[in-house]
């Protein structure tokens, strides 16, 4: 079997990159850019006011001055303000001609026309023009997944639509004589088809756009026939089939529908029966039928050959330290990926491993903050170990 690291290494070198595409900046969240944006205009665009005050020379300060306009945000003024004066002016207004400082309301002491001011220090609550960004500085980077802090400094640029990696389309196929759908009481021997709705969600996660195209009976014909209709997407996914089993058809089915499978079987647990292929530039993915496998394959490798499709500079999930108070213990051999939930203790982070970890335990995923990895040579982690993990949520 290959382990984790060669698994991921051989999907990362059959994924394509797919074409970019212009986004309106109010559809762009979570997009990849595609190109390094640079700033055609400085930031701030003209230098302001950080805050209401009055506008003044610091060489008048300390005095008594007489107050003679007034300068809101969105009117500038065009007048000089004379030397031993001061104006009234709001926060984002531009500083007027001759005024080289602010004072704060708050340290004033107005009287009728006139205003007393403190000493102050020259440029005093000034923002100076580009202080922020300067013409031609790159302010976010390519490969970049566009956030709110990202997109409120294009928008403040003037990018209005902005060039992204195309989302995926992946198809969705679940495989299974005991699948039902959601809406569908299950009879004997039945179950819902959950992974089906995880994959979907995790897939838009990953700025993929999924479709389901349902489910297939374990029968090789049919499988054959479903996964073949299915390679005109970008990238697919099936759950189920994948083992070794009378009734597990997806190995065979993938090679009956021209997959070149580069490999089958990872050194891992959950998720060891998992096969991945490609046919021309669309990767297949075969994904184990119990749950959490699914959600935990999903995380190691089709999460980031998703974004990598996309063009994005950071495929991996961050990974931490983390402190595993009750140890482990496993046989050597494969690599276990452990639910868990973290706290925080001073400096530390302490993973508090979920009691059940079982792959067909759906409610251990929730809550879950991190996978703790235990690498597959391992045999014991001494309690109070530090050990790696993956950290699904900041922490």
């Amino acid at each position: 079997m290959l382990s984790v690291t060669e698994a991921s290494a051989r999907v990362r070198a059959r994924v394509p990159r797919l074409p970019t595409e212009p986004v309106s900046i109010w559809a762009a969240r979570g997009r990849i850019l595609a190109a390094p944006w640079r700033a055609g205009r400085p930031l701030p665009p003209w230098t302001n006011s950080a805050m209401d005050g009055f506008a003044c020379r610091a060489a008048d300060l300390p005095g008594e001055l007489p107050v003679v306009g007034e300068v809101p945000a969105g009117h500038p003024r065009v007048e000089p303000v004379p030397p031993g004066a001061a104006v009234r002016i709001m926060t984002g207004a531009p500083l007027p001609p001759g005024a080289d400082t602010i004072v704060m309301f708050e340290d004033a002491r107005a009287d009728g026309d006139r205003v007393v001011l403190p000493a102050a220090k020259l440029g005093d609550h000034v923002r100076r023009a580009g202080e922020d960004v300067a013409v031609g500085d790159v302010v976010v980077a390519a490969g970049a997944r566009l956030d709110a802090a990202a997109l409120a400094l294009i928008a403040a640029l003037g990018g209005a639509e902005v060039e992204v990696g195309r989302a995926p389309r992946v198809a969705i196929l679940s495989t299974g004589d005991e699948l039902v759908d959601v809406a569908t009481p299950p009879g004997p021997g039945q179950i819902v088809d959950s992974s089906a709705h995880a994959l979907a969600a995790m897939c838009r996660d990953a700025g993929a756009a999924p479709t389901y195209l349902g489910r297939v009976g374990d029968e090789l014909a049919a499988t054959t026939a479903a996964l073949t209709a299915a390679l005109g997407y970008d990238a697919v996914i099936t759950t189920g089939g994948v083992s070794a089993g009378d009734h597990d058809h997806v190995r065979t089915a993938l090679d009956g529908a021209g997959v070149e499978l580069a490999f089958w079987k990872v050194a891992m647990k959950p998720g060891k029966p998992l096969a991945f292929g490609v046919r021309g530039a669309t990767p297949v993915f075969g994904l184990p039928g119990n749950p959490v496998s699914t959600v935990i394959a999903f995380e190691l490798f089709v999460r980031p050959a998703l974004l990598a499709m996309q063009g994005a500079a950071e495929v991996d999930r961050p990974r931490a330290p983390v402190v595993l108070p009750a140890g482990y213990r496993k046989p050597a051999g494969r690599a276990h990926f452990l639910r868990a939930r973290l706290d925080r203790d001073g400096e530390r982070l302490v993973a508090r491993l979920h009691p059940r970890q079982g792959s067909a335990m759906m409610s251990s995923m929730i809550g879950c903050h991190a996978l703790v990895e235990i690498p597959a040579d391992a045999e014991a982690v001494a309690p109070g170990a530090t050990v790696a993990a993956i950290l699904l949520e900041a922490r």
